[in-house]
């Protein structure tokens, strides 16, 4: 009982650090490696909303994934709109953003582990003879409300069928009248403000540190590379896979073999099967 409840908390967890950078990866195509440091940044903007401005834990709730898809749509603008569809580029340009987003907030001041956020609620709820915090439930309401809302979002409003659309056939998205660079900073700001709300979920349960900014942005490259880049259906299923490997590795082994066995599912996934579990990317031709 353990493994599957905390197993389903630690998927779900990878999920929504893995949401953001999957949807502007499948609507736009774009690698967008600052994923991990809007993640941080949001956990900072929360921060200062309750510590420094004095505002309700709500308003933190509100002003964090806004900042964070704020500062998303301007990355796309100033940067991402030069250079898209040079690959390299866009890896080099995003993760340099998100290099200089990290250490701009360790120069700031923000090191240590003394900043951390409020829990959602306190208590501990029992399931047979497993201890459940309340905030780890709310990971798993947070995570279940976020792929209901896209799912409702992408399938019953005009600007989720654009983004459908776009994700599925650009050009023929771009005959029919959708706008690319709209949808694109569309994405990218929705992008960014799942990475905020995955940060006030998540970081709670710990510190606010410029280090885990690294780690979730190894986390959600290797789901959606497990999953196959671009589908969004993979990335649940690759999120659960890899959620409960994670957990057993920690209870199995030590926790530092976390992101040995990350990088190693990467690394299994691009040698076995380079598009993942459901991606549409062209497999690797047999080698002669």
């Amino acid at each position: 009982m353990e493994i599957l409840i905390y197993g389903v908390i630690q998927s779900v967890s990878l999920l929504l650090m893995a949401f953001g950078f999957s949807l502007v990866y499948g609507v736009s195509r774009l690698p967008n490696f600052a994923h991990g440091a809007l993640y941080v940044f949001s956990g900072f903007v929360a921060w200062v909303v309750i510590h420094q401005l004095r505002l309700p834990f709500v308003a933190a709730l509100l002003l964090a994934p806004l900042a964070s898809a704020l500062f998303g749509v301007l990355i796309y603008q100033a940067v991402l709109k030069r250079v898209r569809g040079m690959e390299m580029s866009e890896v080099i340009a995003t993760y340099a953003i998100g290099l200089a987003i990290l250490e701009g907030l360790r120069w700031a001041g923000f090191r240590g582990t003394s900043y951390s956020l409020p829990v959602f609620l306190e208590g501990v709820a029992f399931f047979g003879e497993v201890p459940v915090d309340y905030q780890r439930l709310a990971v798993i309401a947070v995570g279940i409300a976020v792929m209901a809302l896209l799912w409702a979002f992408t399938r019953y409003t005009r600007l989720g069928l654009a983004l459908r659309g776009i994700a599925q056939d650009e050009q023929a998205a771009m005959m029919l009248g959708i706008d690319s660079d709209l949808t694109a900073t569309i994405a990218m700001a929705l992008g960014s403000a799942l990475a905020g709300v995955a940060a006030i979920t998540l970081l709670p349960l710990g510190n606010i540190v410029v280090e885990e900014g690294y780690k979730v942005l190894i986390y959600a490259i290797a789901v959606c590379v497990v999953g196959g880049l671009g589908s969004w259906g993979g990335t649940v299923l690759a999120a659960f896979v890899l959620g409960f490997a994670q957990y057993l590795t920690v209870a199995y082994g030590k926790t530092h073999y976390q992101m040995v066995m990350m990088l190693l599912a990467v690394i299994v996934t691009l040698v076995c099967k380079p598009s993942g579990f459901f991606g549409r990317q062209k497999q690797l031709e047999e080698r002669v």
